[in-house]
This record gives C-alpha cells, sequence and structure tokens, in this order.
C-alpha cells in the first residue's frame, strides 16, 4: 500500500524486502480468507496508547477507501456481518492483486535484500545500507512489520533500525494469542470449544473480557474471546503481575437465572420429596407448586444424575469438570439429603459462572498474529512521517497501534501505508 501510493503520488520507488516474495503474512490471514476491513471502526477497535490517532487516520483513508482501493485494482468484497473478505474466499486475492498493481506502477523489488542499516546523510537524501551495497533515496518509509508470525518476515528487525534513527519502541510483545495455564483440568477438556465469556483479571481487577467461542487444550486457552484479551495480559505477565481469566461457561444466564433452571430440571422429584427452591417461596404458595411439579413435564428428569442434568446445558468433558470432587459422585440427585443437594446446586452454579484459570504466560510470537508494542506514536505526526527525522515514515505493524481480530489489524496496515505512501511520495 505504501509502495503504490507513493507512484501513484508520483515518485519512483523501490522496495527493499529481506524475504523471497512479497506478502506472505497476509495469505495467513483470516484463516487464508483475509478478512481485509470491518465496516464497524471505533477507537475500542484499535488498542495501544493513542486509539484516537488511529481514528483520526480513519478520516482520510476509511473502511470504505480500503474497499473502493481494492476493488479498483480487482478484488471485489463480499461481507459477513460486516466483516469483508474477498469474493473469491482467498487471501491470495489480495496479496496477487497488490503484487500486480506494483508491477503496474513499475516498482522495483529487490526480494532477499537485508537493510542492515538506514542513515540521514543531508536534508536531502537517506543512504541505506544492504548487504548487497547502498541504496539512496529522498524519502523512506519503514513498514517492517513487527514480530508476530516470524516465518512470514516479520522477526523484528524493523524496531533496531527506528531506534539507530533515535525513536523510542515499546517493548513489542505477543498479542492476539493464547493464554497458556498449569490448571490440572485443562488436559481433560482439550479439544473442547465452548460458547462462553472470558474476564481477564490483572491484580483482582477486571482488565478486559469478550464472549465467544472459546478453545481449550493441554496448555491453555484459545479461540477469538482469548486473542482478544490476550494483549493485556501479555503486558501485565511482562510487569511481573497476577493475571487469571475467569470463564462464564452460560453467560446467557445470570446466576439466579441459572440456579431455576437447574432447581427446575431437578425438580420433579425434588419437589415430591418436599424440596422448594427458596428464591420461588416469595411468590408461589405450596398448592400451586405441589401442582406444577406433579406434572407430566416435571417428572421427565425423574432419576438423573448432575452429569445428565448438566449435559443439556454444556459440554459433556465440560460438566464432568464442573462437578469434580463432588461426592457422593453419579448419584441421582433424588437420592441426595436436601442440605447436600443445595450444597451442590450452588458449588454448580458458581463453577459454571465463574470458572478462574491462572495464566502463567501467552503463546510465543510464533502463535502471535500481531505485535502490541512498537515505536510510540506521539514520536510520529498524522502524516506518518517521524517528528525526529524529516522524511523518514512508518507505516503498520511497527507502530504501538494492534486491533482486535476482524480486520482491523488490516486496515491499521491499508490507512497507515495510504498515509505513509502519498506524503512521503511528495518530497
Amino acid at each position: 500500500m505504501s509502495a503504490i501510493t507513493a507512484a501513484r503520488s508520483g515518485a519512483s520507488v523501490a522496495v527493499l524486502e529481506h524475504t523471497p516474495v512479497s506478502g506472505k503474512k497476509l495469505l495467513s490471514t483470516g484463516n487464508g480468507r483475509c478478512n481485509f476491513t470491518n465496516a464497524m471502526q471505533s477507537r475500542d477497535c484499535y488498542r495501544g496508547n493513542s486509539p484516537d490517532f488511529v481514528m483520526a487516520s480513519l478520516t482520510v483513508f476509511s473502511e470504505k477507501d480500503a474497499r473502493h482501493f481494492f476493488e479498483e485494482i480487482g478484488v471485489y468484497a463480499v461481507s459477513k456481518n460486516g466483516y469483508f473478505y474477498p469474493r473469491s474466499g482467498q487471501a491470495s486475492a489480495i496479496r496477487d492483486a497488490l503484487v500486480a498493481e506494483t508491477k503496474r506502477r513499475n516498482i522495483r523489488f529487490f526480494h532477499k535484500t537485508k537493510v542492515t542499516g538506514i542513515c540521514k546523510k543531508s536534508e536531502k537524501y537517506f543512504q541505506i545500507q544492504t548487504e548487497d551495497g547502498m541504496v539512496c533515496a529522498k524519502s523512506c518509509i519503514l513498514a517492517t512489520g513487527g514480530s508476530a508470525a516470524p516465518k512470514t518476515g516479520s522477526d523484528g528487525s524493523g524496531y533496531a533500525l527506528a531506534r539507530s534513527l533515535g525513536h523510542t519502541v515499546k517493548k513489542p510483545l505477543p498479542a492476539l494469542v493464547p493464554l497458556i495455564s498449569a490448571e490440572p483440568w485443562l488436559s481433560e477438556a482439550a479439544g473442547v470449544r465452548a460458547q462462553a465469556r472470558i474476564r481477564l483479571q490483572i491484580d483482582g481487577k477486571e482488565a478486559a473480557s469478550d464472549t465467544g467461542e472459546l478453545q481449550f487444550t493441554k496448555e491453555g486457552i484459545s479461540g477469538i474471546p482469548t486473542f482478544q484479551v490476550s494483549r493485556f495480559a501479555s503486558i501485565a505477565l511482562d510487569e511481573g503481575r497476577n493475571v487469571t481469566a475467569q470463564i462464564d461457561f452460560l453467560p446467557e444466564f445470570s446466576g439466579e437465572q441459572l440456579t431455576q433452571i437447574l432447581f427446575r430440571q431437578a425438580a420433579g422429584f425434588m419437589r415430591e420429596r418436599g424440596y422448594t427452591n427458596r428464591s420461588e417461596e416469595k411468590n408461589t404458595d405450596a398448592s400451586s407448586v405441589k401442582k406444577e411439579y406433579k406434572s407430566e413435564h416435571a417428572n421427565l428428569c425423574c432419576g438423573k444424575t448432575w452429569q445428565q442434568i448438566l449435559g443439556g446445558l454444556v459440554n459433556q468433558k465440560i460438566a464432568q469438570i464442573i462437578l469434580r470432587d463432588l461426592k457422593p459422585a453419579n448419584l441421582p440427585v433424588a437420592e441426595l439429603p436436601e442440605k447436600t443437594f443445595r450444597k451442590q446446586l450452588d458449588t454448580i452454579v458458581r463453577r459454571l459462572k465463574d470458572t478462574s484459570v491462572r495464566i502463567t504466560a501467552t503463546g510465543t510470537f510464533s502463535q502471535a498474529q500481531v505485535t502490541c508494542g512498537g515505536v510510540l506514536l506521539k514520536e510520529v505526526g498524522a502524516d506518518m512521517q517521524s517528528k525526529l527525522v524529516p522524511g523518514l515514515y512508518f507505516a503498520g505493524e511497527i507502530l504501538d497501534v494492534d486491533g482486535i481480530c476482524g480486520g482491523y489489524n488490516l486496515q491499521w496496515a491499508w490507512t497507515s501505508g495510504y498515509l505513509a505512501g502519498s506524503n512521503a511520495g511528495k518530497i
């Protein structure tokens, strides 16, 4: 994007690319389908210290501008709940269209070219040292990516170049990444996918939350909701703080509603033994209760265990974990003493609504989709030009901006790339 917009501004453009091919990281985005932008754009979608900086940039090159740009170069979009993908369903469509446009604009690519140093020799030009020789340019754009997914070329090398030019780099950490835990029950849940809510707590205070499909592994928890809160865990763990993930397996129900649901499932036989749900006692007289729970429907659950009752609400493996250490095990609920029944009911509801997972680490950069941290935005102007080195520009993940899942990191790449290229190309 930077190269294309610089060329459109009239500049002669060369791209120094240290990998054998261009745009490799694009091919893995959106599970190979490339969710390249999103109709919903708000400051909450972008993290870092300056989300307002991002929102101001989006007024210049928005998600609508991104869709129009790609349509111009031959990629038509299809929307799924506001998430935009290439109509072909292939990430390669985005990469190939960009490469084709660079060729059409006579942009020169130097692949397998590693940059080892950059210096500003005078007011007029930069000297860019590579392993193969020297390149001179009137302006220079650092669009090197961050440290996430290093196999695709994002090896963090751009940070060293930025520092050498006087810029401050906030420590890069993995984001949109799984969370690691040593909880013993996780091995039992490995492979389970569950609709749930995750609340990330740092030193006992909630820092972030999200709802969706969690994925459990032997090492910890994954899935989009986990990714959405992971950058806060990365920073807190790096600072030596205490991090836990509180999991609500049934976020659509309050604790009171869930208590009612479980009680009703047990009610066919519990009522006949004279048990009552205390939360119903205020509004229901004894005669109506007796009539209600003698119905055919109420007796359908007779003889069920807690495992069988929970089987209609959560995955069986999750049910087993929730019921761990409850005794007597596998006894029909009808045979439980009332005191035991009520104690178990309270424990089950608490665990379903608030299971705590102590987080000990995050996944590595090789498992991360994006980097949090990078070149501080306070050192960069609205045109993406360095405030310290005139003619030096930044674009994309090298900056201290990381978006949530949903096409936001790519939108930041398009927006910052457009601004850097269109302004650098005028010098």
